[in-house]
């Protein structure tokens, strides 16, 4: 887990991030940036990457997060938690808020799913992520992680990294169980082919609290050139309902 608060800033919430397929925590630097004070970010380093390179990949979502349940629950509620998740990211967030406990009232003040379907519309494409099949998918997804293709020496450390993830979530598999209580928010692109307005609208059934979409200008990598906009909606989506849990 990376943070990118210093110590003894007293946070009114925190924020803990779910990286996409290939993604690193320090994808939410900037954002953590713009939220700071007034929010503590954690990103989560999945295993095989940059401090954790040595780290074995994990190669099932499910098992990924049984791993983060257990390691981010003892921290729940100090002080109130929410996810973003991006991508790939977002269905990670998600199964981790469905495995904690209770479910009602929800230990999550609030779920940020980002650029990605609904679990239950998630369907896999046959694929196992040749070289060239990883090449058409990143530079099909934009963002900074397109330049990879054109950097041997960054590909050559990145390919593996890739190939696990975009692997992991072809075999994911949603399986039908209780929404989360908490509130739900998407975050869509206005430019994403690969996910869309209408697109977001089937999150709605997987929440028995809030449900809202909020849109930004831009591809699949929305935040990445200019993370200001999300910052903006995360803050005020927190700061209303840190709000609210602490009326009597």
């Amino acid at each position: 887990m990376r943070s990118f608060v210093p110590r003894g800033t007293a946070a009114r919430a925190r924020l803990v991030c779910f990286p996409h397929a290939g993604g690193t925590a320090s994808a939410f630097r900037e954002l953590a940036e713009l939220l700071a004070p007034e929010i503590e970010v954690l990103a989560v380093q999945y295993p095989g990457r940059q401090d954790r390179f040595a780290d074995p990949f994990v190669a099932d979502l499910e098992e990924l997060a049984d791993l983060l349940a257990e390691l981010l629950t003892p921290g729940l509620g100090r002080p109130p938690t929410a996810f973003l998740g991006h991508s790939m990211g977002a269905t990670v967030a998600y199964e981790v808020a469905r495995r904690l406990r209770p479910r009602y009232p929800s230990p999550l003040t609030a779920l940020f799913v980002s650029a990605r379907k609904a679990p239950d519309r998630i369907t896999p494409m046959g694929l196992e992520f040749s070289d060239e099949e990883i090449r058409l998918a990143v530079d099909r997804l934009g963002g900074t992680g397109s330049e990879l293709l054109r950097h041997p020496d960054l590909w050559e450390l990145s390919a593996p990294i890739l190939r696990n993830d975009f692997l992991m979530s072809e075999r994911y598999r949603f399986a039908p169980g209780p929404p989360v209580a908490c509130p739900l928010t998407v975050l869509v692109g206005d430019a994403d082919e690969a996910f869309t307005e209408q697109d977001a609208a089937h999150w709605s059934r997987h929440t028995l609290g809030s449900f809202a979409v909020h849109g930004f200008e831009g591809g699949h990598f929305y935040f990445e050139q200019n993370p200001e906009p999300l910052a903006q909606v995360l803050a005020q989506a927190l700061r209303q309902w840190t709000d609210q849990g602490s009326k009597p």
